[in-house]
């Protein structure tokens, strides 16, 4: 389960900002090392966060968890635009996640895989807003063939996708089951790839957004198909088999996602895979040609995707 969704599942309607309100109304002592740190961060507070980071390690010494919450350091302060102590936080969370891997695998349990993938993130991100793209790209590409086999496999593939997938052929998908209609081509027509999960409150936010302009440009051709893959439970079944995942998928959809029932739904991992799409939703728009015209991890808002819409369907 991902990190934030193993955190709080409340009729599968958690949502980001609940999730910051919640931790922001938890105590010290209640919350761990990571939501403390992350607090610290959303109150724009550096000292805080690095002093419950100093505190941690004098007490249990640097583990895993001490590093996911460390990486959260890199990443708050490449948000804040400080890119020199970004990469600063960046480098020294790598390195130390690296002394781990010499104990033990990377994905032996959950905190270690989402601290290097961090810091590899953001390694790239700041060397992109240098303008130093190639040398980004190259880290990534370094990244794969180290850590392709892994956990971060997807997080790696989004941030090259980010980088190198605009104008790019978009790979084809892979249909193993299929709910909805069937796949249509990729070439011929825009078409919108909505990559969703069913726990993903955001991702159901976005249908309603993707439901209207799905009519608005329907003369125009706009195809829309949302991508989704099995994560072995449900909100009412930890361990899930495909069958009830399935089922429970197929009632989500039928939920939450009533005015897209005949979207095809391919369900398969490797789409995520190669999207990189470990972010949801990941929108992905297509021109004519098939070529990217859009990578986008996360939701976008009504009037910031019909613009990308029109410039795909005036071409």
């Amino acid at each position: 389960m991902p990190p934030l969704e193993k955190t709080i599942i409340i009729d599968e309607m958690q949502s980001r900002w609940f999730l910051v309100l919640i931790l922001l109304s938890t105590s010290a002592a209640q919350a761990g090392i990571v939501d403390n740190v992350r607090i610290a961060l959303m109150q724009n507070n550096f000292s805080a966060a690095e002093a419950q980071l100093n505190s941690y390690r004098s007490q249990r010494g640097v583990d895993a968890e001490y590093l996911e919450a460390y990486s959260w350091l890199g990443r708050a302060a490449f948000d804040a635009g400080q890119y020199d102590q970004a990469a600063a936080f960046a480098k020294e969370t790598k390195a130390l996640a690296l002394e781990q891997l010499k104990q033990r695998p990377l994905d032996a349990e959950p905190h270690l895989p989402i601290a290097l993938g961090a810091a590899l993130e953001v390694q790239s991100q700041v060397l992109a807003a240098r303008e130093q793209r190639t040398q980004a790209v190259a880290l990534l590409q370094a990244a794969l063939r180290t850590y392709g086999n892994t956990s971060i496999h997807d997080r790696l593939q989004k941030n090259l996708n980010l980088l190198s997938f605009q104008g790019k052929l978009a790979p084809a998908l892979k249909e193993d089951q299929f709910l909805g209609t069937d796949l249509p081509s990729l070439k011929g027509s825009p078409v919108l790839l909505f990559f969703w999960a069913h726990w993903c409150a955001d991702c159901k936010a976005e249908a309603p957004i993707i439901t209207q302009l799905r009519s608005e440009f329907a003369a125009q051709g706009l195809k829309v198909v949302g991508p989704t893959r099995f994560y072995g439970y449900t909100a009412q079944i930890e361990h899930a088999s495909p069958s009830d995942e399935l089922r429970y998928i197929d009632a989500v959809r039928h939920r939450f996602y009533s005015g897209l029932l005949d979207m095809p739904v391919p369900i398969n991992t490797h789409n995520f895979e190669v999207y990189g799409a470990s972010t949801t939703p990941t929108l992905v728009l297509l021109d004519r040609a098939g070529k990217v015209a859009l990578y986008h991890p996360g939701a976008l808002p009504y009037d910031q995707l019909k613009s990308e819409i029109e410039k795909v369907v005036a071409r």
